[in-house]
This record gives C-alpha cells, sequence and structure tokens, in this order.
C-alpha cells in the first residue's frame, strides 16, 4: 500500500504546496500530486515510504492553518472494511489483539506492517462495511456511584451535554432500575475514539471528585450537627479517604482523623414506610432485609399491618447511631430508586422515637423554644402530642417527619437532650448521697 490520501485541506490548497511539504520532509513520492476540493492523492516509491510520510505528517504539519491527515488510499470496495491500526504496543501478544478484533465481526485478514517506529502497525479487513466501522469507536465503561451521577448530569441533563459536545463523544448512564442495595454503582458509557474517549474521561473523573469532596467536607460539617455519631463506624469514607478533622474541641479530639466516641447505647426507632414498599425492603424470600441488617449492624423488622386498607407499615430498627443511619439511609434510599415516590419528589417518612414522659417536657423546652429550635436546625417536623397517656414504661412518643438528613439529625439531637437528662438525674443521685437507714 504506497498510495496515499491526503485530506483535511483548505480549499486554497495547490499541488506545489504539497510537493513543498514532501520534500521538506525527504519522502520521494513517484508521481503527481492529485488535488481535489479538500483532499488529495498522491503515490510513494513503496510502502516503507508511505509509512514514514503516515508518521512525520499526518496531524503534524499544517497548511493554509490545518493540520493535514495522511493516511493509506485503499480501493473505494475496501475503504470502510479496512482499517489500519498504529500505536500497539509491542509487548502485546498477538493472540490478545486477535481476540479484541474478532469482538466486531469477522476478520477476512490480519497483517502487520514493518516499521522502524517502536510501536506496531497493522491493517486489518473486516468481512462487512458495519463491522470495521464498529471498531472505530470502542466504548470506555466508567463505574460511578449513584450519589454523584446525578450531579455529573446536571440540571436537565446539562452538565453532561456539554462534555458531549467538548469532546466530540457519546455518553450514556445505565438507568436507576439496575441498582441494587448493595450495588450503588451506575456504568457511564463513552463511546468515540481514544482521543475523544480519553478527554471525556478527564472531564467524567474531574466532575465526580468535585461531587467526592463537596460530600466530605459536608460530611465534615455533619460531624457537629449530628452528635454523638461517629463517621469511622459508618464506613462512609476509608482511612485514607483525607477527611479533614473537627475544626473545634479539645486537642485531643482534633488529632485522629475522625472524632472519638464511646461506644453507643441501643436505641430503637419506628420508621413509617409506603405498605407498597414493603416487598421491595424484603425482598425475595427475605434476602434484601438480611442482607441490609448485616450491612448496619442492625436488628429490622417490618411489624404486621393495622389494617388491610393501610397506607404505611412500620419499620422497627434497633441498634446504636451508626446501625440507625445505615439502616434508615439505605431505606430511604430503595424507596427513591424503586420509584415509591415520583421522579422530583423528595422522600419524607415518619419516625417514632419513644421517650420518658418525664424527659417529654425537656424536648419540647420552654413555650415550645426547644422544639422550634429542634425544627429550624433540621429542617424536619418534629411533634410531641400533647396529653398522651404514657405507656406501660412510662415511655411518650416524639414524632419526626422529614428527608432522610433532617430526619437524622433531628433523631440525633432529641438523643442528645435524652443523654443529657440522664446524666442531670445521675448527678442529683450522686449529691443526694445513699438513702439513710430508717429507724425502729
Amino acid at each position: 500500500m504506497n498510495k496515499l490520501y491526503i485530506g483535511n485541506l483548505s480549499e486554497n490548497a495547490a499541488p506545489s504546496d504539497l510537493e513543498s511539504i514532501f520534500k521538506d520532509a525527504k519522502i520521494p513520492v513517484s508521481g503527481p500530486f492529485l488535488v481535489k476540493t479538500g483532499y488529495a492523492f498522491v503515490d510513494c516509491p513503496d510502502e516503507s515510504w508511505a509509512l514514514k510520510a503516515i508518521e512525520a505528517l499526518s496531524g503534524k504539519i499544517e497548511l493554509h492553518g490545518k493540520p493535514i491527515e495522511v493516511e493509506h488510499s485503499v480501493p473505494k470496495r475496501q475503504r470502510i472494511r479496512k482499517l489500519q491500526i498504529r500505536n500497539i504496543p509491542p509487548h502485546l501478544q498477538w493472540e490478545v489483539l486477535d481476540s479484541l478484533l474478532v469482538q466486531y465481526g469477522v476478520v477476512e485478514s490480519c497483517e502487520q506492517v514493518n516499521t522502524d517506529s517502536e510501536t506496531a502497525v497493522v491493517n486489518v479487513t473486516y468481512s462487512s462495511k458495519d463491522q470495521a466501522r464498529h471498531t472505530e469507536e470502542i466504548p470506555l465503561k466508567i463505574l460511578a456511584h449513584n450519589n454523584f451521577v446525578g450531579r455529573l448530569i446536571g440540571k436537565e441533563g446539562r452538565n453532561l451535554k456539554k462534555i458531549e459536545q467538548d469532546t466530540d463523544t457519546k455518553i450514556t448512564i445505565s438507568p436507576l432500575q439496575e441498582l441494587t442495595l448493595y450495588n450503588p454503582e451506575r456504568t457511564i458509557t463513552v463511546k468515540g475514539s481514544v482521543e475523544t474517549c480519553a478527554k471525556a474521561e478527564e472531564e467524567i473523573m474531574k466532575k465526580i471528585r468535585e461531587s467526592y469532596e463537596n460530600d466530605i467536607a459536608s460530611m465534615n460539617l455533619q460531624a457537629h450537627l449530628i452528635p454523638g455519631l461517629n463517621l469511622n463506624a459508618l464506613g462512609l469514607f476509608p482511612p485514607t479517604s483525607g477527611m479533614p478533622p473537627p475544626t473545634s474541641g479539645p486537642p485531643s479530639a482534633m488529632t485522629p482523623p475522625y472524632p472519638q466516641f464511646e461506644q453507643s447505647e441501643t436505641e430503637t426507632v419506628h420508621l413509617f414506610i409506603p405498605a407498597l414498599s414493603v416487598g421491595a425492603i424484603i425482598g425475595k424470600q427475605g434476602q434484601h432485609i438480611k442482607q441490609l441488617s448485616r450491612f448496619a449492624g442492625a436488628s429490622i423488622k417490618i411489624a404486621p399491618a393495622e389494617a388491610p386498607d393501610a397506607k404505611v407499615r412500620m419499620v422497627i430498627i434497633t441498634g446504636p447511631p451508626e446501625a440507625q443511619f445505615k439502616a434508615q439511609g439505605r431505606i430511604y434510599g430503595k424507596i427513591k430508586e424503586e420509584n415509591f415516590v415520583s421522579p422530583k419528589e423528595e422522600v419524607k417518612l415518619e419516625a417514632h422515637i419513644r421517650v420518658p414522659s418525664f424527659a417529654a417536657g425537656r424536648v419540647i423546652g420552654k413555650g415550645g423554644k426547644t422544639v422550634n429550635e429542634l425544627q429550624n436546625l433540621s429542617s424536619a417536623e418534629v411533634v410531641v402530642p400533647r396529653d398522651q397517656t404514657p405507656d406501660e414504661n412510662d415511655q411518650v412518643v416524639v414524632k419526626i417527619t422529614g428527608h432522610f438528613y433532617a430526619c437524622q439529625v433531628a433523631q440525633r439531637k432529641i438523643q442528645e437532650i435524652l443523654t443529657q437528662v440522664k446524666q442531670h438525674q445521675q448527678q442529683k443521685a450522686l449529691q443526694s448521697g445513699p438513702p439513710q437507714s430508717r429507724r425502729k
């Protein structure tokens, strides 16, 4: 193959311009330059000179401000079926290359071209035009956590469209229906040339990295908003994630990468979910709820329906704060993923916490001050129903309604109030001393 195709020429390109370029590159030709509008043809003495012309000139020399393209010219009947693949690593085994090529169709021939460069060059002929065309666009697949995908797509898909336009690629993302509770990653498929895919990958990873760093900063803030929650125990970030330590607190608390907490007490939260979502939470033969229980380290049970036509069902979650965070978070996520709320709607659930009746006043505060501050801080609705009759354990219900983080902030703040009440009682008991023996 010693006939060359020269493309990306301006309308003003003349044979003399091309003769000058080849002469300067010291590449001989064996005939005149046949110049058409936007392209040209020329013959080299042999195939080795044709290869040298491709390597020395294609994309490296400009003519009238446009980089010229130089490649082998092939007959029309083979123009789409026949490809040349360059820059093959010298250590790549022939069997590996062959297995890659046959993924796209039947290969009629694959011949290696001798070249003086360090990388190999092969000419491949497919049995049909479509098969050869598919090899020009090899898909790149990237796995990303679903938490980042929404921000990658952007409002009305603007972020993704911009990356496609800037990189000349086609990008698709696997549907939400393919997600599971324990496989929260979505597949981002990029189609284009190797060069355009590389550019798109850079832009995609840049956007995902920004989302990740924003989440870390947000969770660092949550460490202060949600007291008593051990982020290290949650396993949200690996030890080397670079998450900054708290910016306040005693020096001893700022030394490790995570705030240190004593072992938390077990809590019980009643979370009310749409009755229709119960099957999705339980899963086939109870597999989902079992996996969720193991993942969160909590006991998770679904109470029987109070009535045949009940709109909600109660999920009883028992475990320390970290287990509550994990379990409730996955339940919120599952309800969203399974489309039990509309795509534009935020998942809001109601949670019940039982508190000692004598502590209910502390949750409400004087004139409702504490509960109002709690609602402003968390953005959740917090209600301590009036005129409740305490249960057999002398406890009453506090109702919390909101999206996941709002609900978590409210729960943790209420538990903090209960801890303060408990500590106050203990101090009071110590100050009063042991009861004196009664005299007869």
